[in-house]
């Protein structure tokens, strides 16, 4: 009787420990976001404000060249007032570069607001598809694979990118026809 509970409880610990057990789920969202249309439009909108900035920089940079080069030049014939009036200009133009690469291209620059502002609704969109398949699949973990999570090997029945994908671009379409 001893051996047949011991053996009943094992049995329903394995039972248990089976049947609980979650399922896993791999997306890869860089991928769903090169798929999107509407994110390759956004993203091309932002590769042209920045491709503008960086013009707008060096032409900045250029003529701060020929500023300082010109001052180098005449330093030797201005005297007193002159001299510190065209090294203030230099200098200046100097800040004026530095601070805007900064304000435009620092790590909390216009450019990562944009990018940020570019991305999070389609984050946002992403999230509530794999919700939705997660749901639908009975996964319990769903981890991105473009995110720095080292996935050696992959089954492609584990792999859900596709999934998402349809659910997003079945919502996009759907959207497109009530417009």
């Amino acid at each position: 009787m001893k051996n047949f509970k011991t053996i009943l409880t094992v049995f329903l610990l394995i039972y248990f420990g089976v049947s609980n057990a979650q399922k896993v789920g791999v997306v890869d969202t860089q991928a769903i976001l090169d798929k999107l249309p509407q994110y390759k439009e956004a993203e091309a909108r932002l590769n042209s404000q920045i491709d503008t900035w960086q013009t707008d920089l060096q032409n900045l940079q250029a003529e701060y060249e020929k500023k300082r080069s010109a001052f180098e030049n005449e330093k030797v014939l201005l005297i007193g007032d002159q001299l510190k009036l065209r090294e203030k200009e230099v200098m200046d133009l100097d800040k004026n570069i530095k601070t805007t690469t900064s304000l435009r291209f620092g790590t909390n620059g216009e450019i990562s607001k944009l990018r940020a502002n570019l991305v999070q609704p389609f984050q946002d969109q992403i999230w509530n598809a794999i919700k939705t398949m997660s749901e639908k699949n009975g996964l319990g973990i769903v981890l991105d694979k473009s995110n720095d999570v080292n996935v050696i090997f992959l089954q492609k029945r584990f792999d859900y990118t596709d999934k998402v994908l349809d659910i997003l671009l079945k919502g996009t379409t759907a959207k497109e026809k009530k417009n």
